[in-house]
């Protein structure tokens, strides 16, 4: 059984910044890349960044130079440092990885999600 749970979402004005956490727990053996996505009303879920287990980012073109991803591989936890918020990015941000458990499988898994709202 594995778990991921995120925290750290919230209400701010455009502008602010705000971190998220994530924390994979359960039957772990190693953890490959992780990520955020995000999804807004009525949009389909996108990718905006993701971090490979030897540090390798990718961000999507609307987060470059404001969010920052990284991950503490001792903790098995990914972290969104959010900068310079703006009203666009208002959406529920789930956590993501790929994991190979201990009874040797290997699965995408998800977090449950923490809405991040920024007003104008």
């Amino acid at each position: 059984q594995v778990r991921l749970v995120e925290s750290g979402g919230g209400l701010v004005q455009a502008g602010e910044s705000l971190r998220l956490s994530c924390a994979a727990s359960g039957s772990i053996f190693s953890i490959y890349a992780m990520g955020w996505y995000r999804q807004a009303p009525g949009k389909q879920r996108e990718l905006v960044a993701t971090i490979t287990s030897t540090g390798i980012t990718n961000y999507a073109d609307s987060v470059k130079g404001r969010f920052t991803i990284s991950r503490d591989n001792a903790k098995n936890s990914v972290y969104l440092q959010m900068n310079s918020l703006k009203p666009e990015d208002t959406a529920v941000y789930y956590c993501n990885a790929r994991i190979l458990t201990a009874l040797g499988s290997i699965s995408d898994y998800w977090g449950q999600g923490t809405q991040v709202t920024v007003s104008s």
